[in-house]
């Protein structure tokens, strides 16, 4: 959605109209879908029917083509295309790699480019915009694409804009996107236009729909709203408001108030800032009557314009209501192959149907797709909250069941088009439900059963539907602060490898101690005269990351279980003290110290594997004082790993000392820190960060945490000394990935599912550090 607006809605001066690569959306009618795409060729459509739109207009699919193939990039999209199986995942992923970079090196041609930038400049100074796909088969009667191409909001600046221009036609080749075309049975070649819209600052907004898509009814239409951006609503952040209302006649309304629990608003300074609602703000009604009545009369005033049911997006900007897209609903209900579940019984749960159909499966819980390889073909995947990049999972299923979102949220979408019976907003599923439980999902009334209690086949044609990798879609785009990923298991290493990250940041041994051992505690294995065996196996799954990331530096984490989870492996309890706070306890550089026969051994593993892959580096964590250290580090050197050119030492940032001692641990050959922000954060506000009772006073994000990450990142600075932070702040809160920006820091590590929005963050973070030095005036 693109739900602010800094201009007037007043439709720019149609002035280069005789340009064969960009339009304006005033001029464009629903003949115009094969150049302008579905969303915009819509826009157009409504602006001329006098419903109130925020201007722009539409780089044409042409001008995609005609890059694609100036750069001889549009014959080997085609081929390579035509030969993915998109019902393999990991091939899917290394395939679309390659297809987005030939379309990011393939960029904007001279002319179009010109032409983009002079309709911008006609749109205002450097105004704020929403850059979004329009793909020639999108918003159609047959798929809506929800979801599946690029959007990008609160772009400012003509080389911002032209990067997000290339970052939709790249997001044509996500690997989401090619599945979602497969399961929909698209095989022409696929074009994308570029919708480029005037944001506004919307109060409230979200979704219409001019029927009611979970029964069908043409007499009802339903709206589901949030307060701030609407996006919320879509991606299914929130549990929105739902308002069931009449179509005709006095107006009546049904109102189900949603929790919601946050919402995003658009900062004066351009950005996108998630606001905390209190427990009475949540559960506020977002739409009073009047408004409703608003959004009633534009509604009906649209479906008799088009001739058919539409899906709405809209928002409050002020005092006026903006429509931001309109689309056929692809997903209306015929009321076939559903069967009755009500006689089984009182529900164990009870959401919101959101896609029609009964289906019948074993539970599997997921809390995030990282968790993919565990679901198995036809179980009822329960989540907190889907978005389109648990497609692959979606099309596998029997049915989906969430905690939150409502019925126009990606997740039903999705489902209602796949024909997978689908409950949404039940608030507890992953809580209630368990893996292994086999229930029965009515996806008309919102309810789950204990059991099969199916009397028909279920709707679901799982294995028919193609799948993509999960990804958040956005550009790539290049920043000065690095991007890295955090890494455990080497089952994964290939398609990680995959992503757009200058390598791994943070490769957890712990994991990969367990796995490749068995879950044997490794001194259990030494007892048994098995040492050769610990070291064969740990640098076997070793190599599969380094081989994997070639060039691109891996750093290697030394083991750091604590004295509990040590015990908790097969044979560990001879090993292992029971201490009070393991926390802060026997681990990290001092247990190497005082045990180096395993530190030795493991030091083995990484000489062997370093042998083969030299793009393999030590990082030591959990490092309190200097002379432990130092200790440490005559053991590295002392080992045949030490002697090893263009190895790299790091250390962990966790323990508040570091901040004093890091130009002490330069002069010991130190060559960076990575902040391990959980832990610093536990020992700067003194809080056990497993602690259920104390969780409010985890954070981040506190002062004194700040503080202390800006001094450790510009004591290393001023060492000579790269940083980096190990986490998920950085994705979680652009602002935090704004500090550390500002602070300095080198470089950010995030897990494989944060990589995009991690870059988007810091890119719009090292934009708005670039502006405010360019606008700050000069002695």
């Amino acid at each position: 959605m693109a739900p602010h607006m800094e201009s007037t809605l007043e439709q720019p001066a149609v002035a280069i109209a005789a340009t064969p690569r960009v339009r304006w959306l005033q001029e464009l009618t629903r003949t115009d879908v094969p150049s302008a795409g579905g969303k915009a060729a819509n826009l157009g459509e409504l602006i001329q029917a006098g419903v109130p739109v925020p201007p722009g207009f539409v780089v044409v699919a042409d001008a995609y083509l005609d890059a694609m193939q100036k750069s001889n990039a549009r014959n080997s999209l085609i081929k390579t295309v035509a030969q993915i199986d998109s019902t393999n995942t990991a091939a899917l992923t290394i395939a679309s790699e390659s297809l987005v970079a030939l379309v990011r090196h393939a960029g904007v041609p001279a002319a179009t480019r010109a032409q983009i930038l002079e309709a911008y400049r006609r749109m205002g100074p450097d105004v704020l915009v929403a850059v979004r796909s329009s793909a020639t088969s999108e918003d159609g009667t047959a798929a809506s694409f929800a979801g599946i191409h690029a959007t990008f909001t609160n772009v400012r600046g003509e080389q911002a804009l032209v990067d997000a221009v290339v970052g939709c036609w790249a997001s044509l080749w996500e690997p989401r996107a090619i599945a979602y075309r497969a399961s929909r049975g698209l095989t022409e070649e696929p074009a994308i236009a570029v919708v480029v819209q005037a944001m506004a600052f919307a109060a409230k907004a979200g979704v219409l729909f001019t029927t009611n898509p979970a029964s069908g009814s043409p007499s009802e239409m339903v709206i589901e709203a949030a307060f701030g951006l609407g996006e919320v609503v879509v991606s299914g952040q929130v549990e929105p408001d739902t308002y069931t209302v009449q179509k005709s006649g006095p107006m009546k309304v049904h109102a189900r108030i949603g929790t919601k629990a946050f919402k995003i608003i658009c900062s004066t300074s351009g950005r996108d800032e998630r606001v905390a609602l209190d427990a009475s703000e949540a559960k506020k009604r977002v739409l009073d009557d009047q408004e409703i009545e608003t959004l009633r009369t534009l509604a009906l005033r649209i479906e008799e314009h088009f001739g058919q049911p539409q899906d709405i997006e809209w928002a409050f900007a002020g005092d006026a209501c903006l429509i931001v897209q309109s689309r056929p609903i692809t997903t209306l209900s015929k009321n076939e192959n559903t069967a009755d579940a009500t006689s089984a019984g009182r529900a164990l749960l009870v959401g919101l149907g959101a896609s029609p159909g009964q289906a019948s499966g074993r539970v599997r819980i997921l809390h995030s797709t990282e968790e993919a390889e565990s679901f198995l073909d036809g179980e009822v995947l329960v989540a907190s909250m889907t978005s389109p990049d648990w497609v692959p999972l979606m099309r596998r299923a029997a049915a989906l069941v969430t905690d939150g979102g409502g019925i126009t949220c990606h997740a039903a979408i999705v489902s209602r088009e796949m024909r997978i019976p689908c409950v949404v907003g039940t608030d507890l599923a992953t809580k209630t439900l368990r893996t292994g439980d086999v229930v029965t999902v009515d996806g008309r009334s919102g309810q789950i059963f204990a059991g099969d209690v199916t009397r028909a086949k279920t709707v679901s044609n799982a294995s028919d539907i193609t799948a993509s990798k999960p990804r958040v879609v956005t550009v790539a785009e290049a920043t000065a602060t690095r991007l890295y990923v955090n890494l455990a298991m080497p089952e994964r290493a290939a398609e990680v490898a995959a992503l757009a990250v200058e390598g791994v940041g943070l490769l957890r041994a712990e994991f990969m101690l367990a796995a490749a051992l068995g879950g044997e505690h490794p001194k259990a294995l030494v007892a048994q005269g098995r040492a050769r065996e610990f070291v064969d196996r740990m640098a076997n799954s070793l190599l599969q990351i380094t081989r994997a990331f070639g060039s691109r530096p891996v750093v290697y984490r030394t083991t750091d279980f604590r004295t509990n989870e040590f015990r908790a492996l097969k044979g560990g309890e001879p090993f292992e003290a029971v201490e009070e706070n393991p926390m802060i306890g026997y681990r990290g550089c001092y247990r190497y110290i005082r045990d180096p026969e395993m530190f030795r051994l493991e030091l083995d593993v990484l000489a062997r594997v370093r042998e083969e892959t030299p793009n393999l580096h030590v990082m030591i964590p959990f490092v309190r004082t200097k002379w432990e250290l130092l200790a440490c580090l005559e053991l590295i050197d002392a080992h045949p790993l030490g002697k090893h050119r263009g190895l790299h030492r790091w250390i962990m940032a966790e323990v508040p000392s570091v901040a004093y001692y890091i130009p002490e641990y330069a002069k010991l050959g130190i060559d960076g820190v990575s902040i391990g922000s959980n832990d610093l954060t536990q020992l700067v506000l003194g809080v056990d960060r497993d602690s259920k009772m104390c969780a409010e006073l985890f954070d981040e994000r506190d002062e004194a945490v700040l503080d202390t990450i800006r001094r450790i990142i510009q004591a290393a600075q001023s060492s000579g000394m790269t940083s980096s932070l190990c986490g998920q702040a950085p994705s979680n809160y652009p602002e935090f990935a704004e500090k550390l920006v500002r602070f300095g820091i080198t470089s950010i590590s995030v897990n494989p599912d944060a990589v995009d929005a991690a870059r988007s963050s810091i890119a719009s973070a090292e934009r708005a550090v670039i502006l405010e030095a360019a606008r700050r005036p000069r002695a």
